[in-house]
């Protein structure tokens, strides 16, 4: 079964009762799905839902998009990682806004990032209404350069003064995939996906080893268990990576200021 049809019921279903429960607009999918790159219970299905007004502050359209959430979260396995974002039409414009978004089964409010609104403008999947480039205003490559440099010094470098987190397979899986795809979008002005960061990985210095335990976890049937001196090792090698990466990507001439 190909990623896109293994998802595709659960979009079904999520879409049919997204348009029941809130004046639905548009419905765009970004991330691994868009770029193709999706892997069924291991990648986040990332949506953004265009709607008519500001559901954030609808207290009784808030209440149906819980309802609908945690209905899916319990029928359907696949729908724990399914994350959407609910941006009114009257906000698209404001960058920095904060918008009523479901993930890791709770609601709250945050920002949708340049990154993500680059990529609903070079690579979204369209699953209902107009496309992103007739509802989102573009996105000015100095705002996702200023945003990247900034996630990188003010979040990422930070991060690596804790030992007991990168511990954790999440960290491990994003952190040094977050600095490569990052460089490349500093230095070239394009998105990549995860997987062609783990080459990017492999070329700027990441030990092999760090780079084949991420890539298991991501794309392997039936990934290998880490033993627990592994662990041990492999937060050591991914913390370094990261916070020597960063300073020297933030300084390379070729990225941009």
């Amino acid at each position: 079964m190909a990623p896109r049809d293994a998802a595709g019921p659960l979009l079904d279903r999520f879409l049919a009762a997204l348009r029941a429960a809130v004046p639905l607009e548009a419905l765009w999918a970004h991330g691994s799905l868009a770029l193709g790159d999706y892997r069924p219970y291991r990648s986040d299905l990332d949506l953004i839902a265009v709607v008519h007004h500001d559901v954030g502050a609808d207290p009784a359209a808030r209440g149906r998009l819980e309802a609908l959430h945690r209905r899916l979260h319990r029928e359907v396995p696949l729908a724990a990682k399914l994350h959407c974002s609910y941006m009114a039409l009257d906000r698209l414009a404001g960058a920095g806004l904060d918008h009523l978004t479901w993930a890791h089964a709770e609601l709250f409010s945050r920002p949708v990032t340049p990154v993500t609104r680059r990529e609903l403008h070079t690579g979204a999947l369209v699953l209902h209404g107009p496309g992103p480039s007739e509802l989102l205003p573009p996105l000015p490559d100095a705002e996702l350069t200023a945003f990247i440099r900034k996630d990188l010094a003010e979040y990422w470098l930070p991060a690596t003064a804790s030992r007991r987190r990168w511990l954790r397979d999440v960290w491990v899986d994003l952190g040094p995939v977050t600095v490569a795809r990052a460089g490349v979008t500093l230095r070239e002005g394009r998105l990549i996906t995860k997987g062609e960061a783990l080459d990017v990985l492999a070329a700027t210095g990441a030990p092999a080893a760090l780079v084949d335990d991420i890539r298991d976890r991501r794309y392997a049937e039936h990934p290998a268990r880490t033993a627990p001196l592994w662990r041990l090792r492999r937060a050591t090698l991914a913390r370094d990576y990261v916070r020597s990466r960063i300073p020297v990507t933030l300084a390379d001439p070729g990225t941009a200021p």
